[in-house]
């Protein structure tokens, strides 16, 4: 039985991007104040300038921990197969809070679900709801990988 090879591709911004904007689950890392990691599962999109989007609250560690430290914050894309392929990206942070936050958690939708049936009502729940946007522009990434075998045992 021919066994998985683990592989670790180098791609550029554009295949970056192209790689993760179809690929909505994610763990966001981000740095709490104790200087640990603070892991948190997310659904997640790509905003028309190549920005992670990530819906949240303002009171998530997420989101208080990108303000305290915007400069460190990873996101970890997963495929929906497990042992499919993924990606780390690291990138700067903002959080945008409504109502400033609202037309970009409306780009952050579409990203993820396509067009709403009634935006006017999205947006109201946005505000209702005290909605952030977490946007983490990337720096730099780690190949696409996926796991397996290393080379040395192909046969």
């Amino acid at each position: 039985m021919a066994r998985n090879i683990a592989t670790n591709t180098v791609v550029s911004r554009d295949e970056l991007i192209e790689f993760v904007k179809v690929r909505h689950h994610a763990v966001v890392i981000t740095t709490r104040q104790d200087g640990g990691p603070q892991a948190s599962p997310v659904s997640c999109g790509v905003d028309g300038a190549g920005r992670i989007v990530i819906a949240t609250y303002p009171e998530r560690a997420k989101a208080r921990n990108a303000r305290r430290d915007p400069e460190h914050v990873s996101v970890l894309f997963l495929s929906d197969d497990f042992g499919g392929a993924w990606v780390q990206v690291d990138g700067t942070a903002e959080v945008l809070d409504v109502p400033e936050a609202v037309d970009a958690l409306v780009d952050y939708y579409r990203s993820i679900s396509g067009e709403h049936p009634d935006w006017a009502e999205y947006r109201e729940a946005m505000v209702k709801q005290g909605m952030s946007l977490l946007r983490v522009t990337p720096v730099r990434w780690g190949p696409v990988a996926t796991g397996g075998f290393p080379a040395r045992l192909a046969d």
